[in-house]
């Protein structure tokens, strides 16, 4: 619900840098960008933090 809050702030075509301790986010976050059109540009963990890289679709 945060992530689709923050999302809509972001102007289309912009990134929004996502950080995450919670490993189903590696699962939910993809989900929600396919759903939602929004491109999924990197995914990696470091130091136990999930970070997600992700471009604001048109919609």
């Amino acid at each position: 619900m945060m992530l689709h809050n923050r999302i809509n702030d972001v102007e289309p075509g912009r990134l929004l840098r996502v950080l995450a301790t919670d490993p189903s986010t590696t699962r939910d976050i993809p989900r929600f960008c396919q759903f939602l059109g929004h491109e999924l540009v990197n995914e990696e963990e470091q130091g136990g933090e999930f970070v997600f890289l992700i471009r604001r679709g048109e919609a």
